[in-house]
């Protein structure tokens, strides 16, 4: 499978979370001259793609497209540096690794393959979660103030956002595990599914 150019990859990913500096340095010509190259590079991959066929072809093409929109995200957040072109980024590559690893779900049947998509969604909550923890953190640090009140109510919004993240992650976990218990019938069904709602504290 080609990839895409690891040079304009490399490109966009070190503008976008390097020094702020260098980022704010981007100009217009190199922004167009980036979108050019991975829109190339992208076509290239999906071509490489048509030597597959079947499920390798399919995955081959998620995982081209999933690439360029990630690069292209961080592409755009090299030339437009701020809090929310970074967590748009991180949002896009956990959709990203979400349509690549439900493609890679469909190796698998029944349980199992349900299974894989719940761990999937997991994985992008998980990813989703953190980018929201870093965007909320960061405006609760940008409003913070001098005064003894607005440092408590940045500190207690940024706390806020942690709690959200964990309980967003566990509820992903839980229902990793629920689906789990799906192999399972009856007593053996029952005690699966008491076990995930203990282990995840779930009433």
């Amino acid at each position: 499978m080609n990839r895409l150019n690891p040079s304009v990859t490399a490109f966009a990913i070190g503008l976008a979370f390097g020094a702020a500096a260098m980022a704010q340095e981007m100009s217009k010509d190199d922004y167009k001259a980036g979108q050019e190259k991975l829109a190339a590079e992208y076509m290239a991959a999906r071509a490489a793609c048509d030597s597959l066929s079947g499920t390798a072809n399919e995955i081959c093409q998620v995982d081209a497209t999933g690439r360029a929109k990630v690069a292209r995200a961080e592409l755009d957040a090299a030339y437009t540096p701020s809090a929310k072109s970074r967590h748009e980024a991180r949002v896009v590559k956990a959709e990203a690794d979400r349509a690549s690893a439900l493609e890679r779900c469909n190796d698998a049947a029944g349980n199992a393959k349900e299974v894989c998509r719940k761990e999937a969604d997991a994985a992008a909550t998980s990813a989703k979660a953190d980018a929201k923890v870093q965007i909320k953190t960061t405006d609760a640090n940008a409003a913070r103030g001098a005064s003894a009140g607005a440092r408590a109510r940045a500190d207690a919004q940024a706390a806020e956002a942690r709690t959200e993240a964990t309980e967003d992650k566990l509820d992903a976990r839980h229902g990793v595990a629920r689906q789990q218990c799906d192999r399972f019938a009856g007593d053996a069904k029952d005690a699966c599914l008491n076990q995930a709602k203990a282990r995840f504290a779930k009433p």
